[in-house]
């Protein structure tokens, strides 16, 4: 396990300023390029939606409907990954569209957009893998370090963890809702009430979508629709799941006490986010799948920068990081996510809590 890197306030400063003007030069180089990506992307995702879902209604025979599931699947991890996760980022912000405006875009997701804009722009790139402030650390499911403290229910968990991952936009949808607390009294059931309307709401257009309107159109090939789209989002799913969960609980990735980030500077906050982020490797089209995410470190320093953008800063963090003896955490998909999964079944076992400072990020 590599040990947090503690800079000087010097070094800390400088550091500070090196990000910062990286962020700089590539904000003052936006420009028509990202734009056209981004409707490009958008114009693929709506194009590979309606030939998934022409191959479901009126092909015939098993290839096109394996080639129906795929295409949809492409349509919808594209639309949720690389378009809906980083408009609602405000990447695009600075083009003036209203149909990429990051306070009222509306993914193809369970989830309600003002519930994620919550839960994730504040609550999780606020307070990246701090301890009882990111609720995204373990989705008040898993016990991932031994700072947690251990119960029976900590030995099912590689179960809850498959159930999240071929759920997992139900779990994106949930989050906001705050239901634990709701469970232990903190909050009321008329509060949660409240919360859950506009979950409710969008959770019912995208089932009345999926397995109402576009099986009713297709009248006798309704069951070839309905379990093509119910295996589309179950592909997008368990992919969207594994990318998310290698960018934060991989081996090497760091978690923080409230204690350890009280008064942060800005240069803090940029160790805190590097430290507790992790990359993945790989080509175009995988960073592209993966909305870019794979670039996760460099998404946490700057989630307002365009995310194709990412694949050209990579190497400057990654120069700066090893110039201030800073540990740039990456590797390939399934070395990161074999990390992910023994963190997740080591974490399992009846180990005592101990302080954080004892167990360093795991």
């Amino acid at each position: 396990m590599n040990p947090k890197t503690r800079l000087s306030p010097e070094h800390l400063a400088s550091f500070e300023a090196e990000l910062d003007a990286l962020r700089m030069q590539v904000v003052n180089d936006l420009g028509d390029s990202d734009a056209r990506h981004i409707r490009r992307m958008r114009a693929t995702a709506q194009g590979a939606a309606i030939g998934g879902r022409g191959l479901l209604m009126f092909g015939f025979g098993p290839i096109s409907w394996v080639l129906g599931v795929i295409s949809l699947a492409f349509a919808k991890i594209l639309e949720n990954m690389e378009i809906g996760h980083n408009v609602m980022h405000g990447q695009y912000d600075w083009m003036n569209d209203p149909s990429l405006n990051s306070q009222s875009y509306e993914w193809d997701i369970v989830c309600d957009g003002d519930h994620w804009r919550h839960s994730h722009n504040v609550e999780h790139h606020d307070h990246t893998n701090v301890l009882g402030k990111d609720h995204d650390y373990g989705y008040g499911m898993l016990r991932l370090t031994e700072a947690q403290r251990w119960s029976p229910a900590a030995l099912f968990q590689p179960f809850w963890y498959l159930l999240l991952a071929i759920n997992f936009q139900w779990g994106v949808a949930i989050h906001d809702l705050k239901i634990g607390r709701w469970f232990k009294g903190r909050i009321s059931g008329s509060e949660l009430a409240t919360r859950s309307r506009p979950f409710l709401r969008k959770a019912g257009l995208q089932l009345f979508k999926d397995y109402v309107l576009f099986p009713a159109l297709a009248f006798w090939q309704w069951q070839r629709v309905l379990l093509g789209n119910l295996a589309a989002n179950l592909i997008r799913n368990v992919w969207t799941n594994a990318i998310i969960f290698c960018g934060h609980f991989t081996t090497e990735a760091h978690i923080f006490t409230r204690a350890e980030v009280e008064g942060e500077s800005r240069g803090h906050w940029y160790l805190r986010q590097i430290q507790g982020s992790s990359n993945l490797e790989g080509g175009r089209w995988f960073h592209l799948m993966s909305g870019h995410l794979s670039h996760q470190i460099e998404h946490h320093l700057f989630p307002d920068i365009p995310a194709p953008r990412y694949t050209e800063m990579a190497p400057k963090v990654r120069e700066i990081c090893a110039r201030y003896g800073v540990y740039y955490n990456t590797g390939g998909f399934w070395s990161q996510y074999g990390g992910v999964l023994a963190r997740i079944f080591r974490h399992a076992l009846p180990t005592r809590a101990r302080s954080l400072e004892a167990a360093p990020g795991v």
